[in-house]
C-alpha cells in the first residue's frame, strides 16, 4: 500500500499542497494543480493508496475554505474509487 502525508504545518498554501501531491501520487505532467485536477487523477489510481492528513488545524489556518474544499475531494474520490482511502489525523504530528 502506498501512504501518503500531508502536514498541514508543512502547506502553507495551495502551491505546496499541490506539489507535495503531485510528488507523492506521481501525477501525470498534465496535472492541472487543483481540486478539480486531482479528483481526475484519483479516479485514474490502480494501487491501493492511502491519503493521511495530519496537523488539520495547521492546514485549516494556512488554507482556510480550501482545506474543506480538499477533504470532500478525498472523500469522494475515496468512496468512487475502492484504490483510494483517506483519513485525518487529530493533533500535532511528528515523525
Amino acid at each position: 500500500m502506498n501512504t501518503i502525508i500531508l502536514d498541514g504545518a508543512a502547506l502553507p498554501d495551495r502551491e505546496a499542497l499541490h506539489r507535495r501531491l503531485a510528488v507523492a501520487l506521481d501525477l501525470p505532467v498534465w496535472y492541472g494543480q487543483n481540486l478539480d485536477a486531482l479528483k481526475d487523477c484519483l479516479g485514474e489510481v490502480r494501487e491501493e493508496t492511502e491519503i493521511v492528513l495530519v496537523n488539520p488545524a495547521a492546514l485549516d489556518a494556512h488554507l482556510g475554505e480550501y482545506a474543506e474544499r480538499l477533504r470532500r475531494v478525498l472523500a469522494d474520490s475515496a468512496e468512487e474509487n475502492a484504490y483510494v482511502s483517506w483519513r485525518e489525523e487529530d493533533g500535532d504530528w511528528e515523525n
